[in-house]
């Protein structure tokens, strides 16, 4: 190396693993022969994600980057010659996914250190690889704690000839794990065939997609269990038991470039028929005493008993016993013929009626507002006849044309020149409404029926 004979990371207590939220310290030690000229002198933390469509290829198609923190422990001028320390520390986000390595892409958390020499001088570097552990609650995840389960129905052929169908039920006692717990899977195979099926087998699958513009799908087998098959018209049930490894913990977010998950396959050989049962594996067990996040089913409403009042005159007809104590108005009534039925409610008051909508009619204008209207008079129960023009003017308007309230007209103004003379727009006593008080019609009642029929 030259000038520099020592260039290194160290982390504190050697601490390889992190968990999001933690913080990360360390020493970047430097040891030089001579003197070097520098600018500065930096260390970075960074944490990301690079996919590609080539296996083992460090050619990202795509990358996405967690985040990156930089800090400068020297400034610029002469590193002197001899052993330097300079101590770091960076916090590490609480969001960061697990670290994770596989052929089509990686999730890489580093801590890297540079020194940066001026123009035409040779700069150094250095980094150094940490893993991240993410945690995963399973109890956060609303159905974990319920059984999973699926079923397919085959048609069983033979030489292109049909001899029946194959029913595969399979199903899990629950649908998260963590490393170590065991998964128990119960399978059904109805055979309603002449012929014998093939070996039933039961495997945990990891699938994982590296997202580029055409995703790639990685799907290996992670732990796998075989039985028998089932003869042609019996019915068999099987149960067997996987471990779980240790394993990437399942990811639960969506727009990952690399995305993690896990089912079991239960599949039969021949015929070819398979189901999937999702899973999920996580760092924090399934807690059986925890509420099942699944929606409930309301209560039902309680439905209304309600009493029939005894009649009146029954009440007041029995005369109370002397020593018996007068109930309240509270309290509740008790069927003496039936002492195991429960105390019936009292009668609740009836509602009140509501008030029926009633419709204002306006009233005339007050006389001090319109001095010039003159006092209220009778109504006679005709609309006024407008007015004829007279030469080309227009005669005035009643005020019993804006009089439309029942019961409410206007007393008009009798000419000095005529007093007898009727309200201008009235034409006569004519336009009135017959009396039918003073008329003589009809003389006398009508006959009865009995004097009708007589006649």
């Amino acid at each position: 190396m030259g000038k520099l004979q020592e260039f290194e990371i160290t982390l504190n207590n050697n601490k390889t693993v992190y968990t999001p939220g933690e913080s990360l310290t360390g020493t970047l030690k430097i040891s030089i022969g001579q003197p070097i000229q520098c600018k500065a002198i930096k260390v970075n933390c960074q944490g990301f994600c690079g996919v590609t469509s080539k296996s083992n290829d460090t050619d990202w198609t795509e990358e996405e980057q967690y985040f990156s923190s930089s800090i400068s422990i020297a400034d610029k001028g002469t590193l002197k010659e001899g052993e330097h320390s300079f101590p770091f520390k960076f916090l590490l986000p609480a969001a960061a996914p697990t670290s994770f390595e596989g052929p089509y892409g990686r999730i890489i958390y580093r801590v890297r250190a540079f020194i940066d020499t001026p123009r035409f001088a040779k700069d150094y570097k250095i980094e150094k690889l940490f893993s991240m552990n993410n945690t995963v609650n399973l109890n956060e995840i609303p159905g974990i704690q319920e059984p999973n389960s699926s079923s397919v129905t085959k048609n069983f052929s033979y030489m292109l000839v049909k001899n029946g169908t194959v029913v595969l039920k399979a199903k899990s006692d629950m649908r998260g794990y963590i490393a170590g717990q065991i998964i128990k899977v119960f399978a059904e195979i109805e055979n309603k065939s002449d012929k014998s099926t093939g070996h039933i087998v039961a495997s945990l699958m990891q699938k994982v997609t590296y997202n580029t513009k055409k995703p790639t799908y990685d799907l290996r087998t992670v732990a796998e269990v075989e039985g028998p098959g089932v003869k042609g018209g019996q019915k068999s049930e099987w149960k067997e038991q996987i471990i779980v490894p240790s394993l990437n913990l399942s990811t639960l977010t969506d727009g990952n470039l690399i995305q993690i998950c896990y089912y079991i396959q239960v599949y039969l050989k021949y015929p070819e028929v398979s189901l999937t049962l999702p899973i999920y594996i996580g760092s924090t067990a399934v807690d059986l005493t925890w509420p099942s996040h699944s929606p409930g089913v309301p209560p039902m409403p309680t439905p209304r008993n309600n009493p029939t009042p005894a009649p009146a005159s029954a009440s007041a007809s029995a005369p109370a016993p002397a020593s018996a104590p007068s109930p309240s108005p509270a309290a509740t009534t008790v069927d003496s013929a039936s002492p195991s039925l429960p105390p019936r409610p009292a009668p609740k008051p009836a509602p009140k009626p509501r008030p029926r909508s009633t419709c204002m009619f306006p009233s005339a204008p007050p006389a001090d507002l319109y001095p010039e209207l003159p006092d209220v008079a009778s109504y006679n129960g005709e609309m006024p006849k407008r007015a004829q023009r007279e030469s080309g003017s227009q005669a005035p308007v009643s005020p019993n044309a804006f009089s439309y309230a029942p019961g409410l007209s206007f007393r008009q103004r009798q000419s000095s020149s005529d007093p007898s003379a009727p309200p201008v727009g009235m034409s006569s006593s004519a336009s009135l409404p017959p009396n039918y008080r003073s008329s003589a019609y009809p003389p006398e009642a009508p006959p009865s029926y009995e004097d009708s029929c007589n006649i």
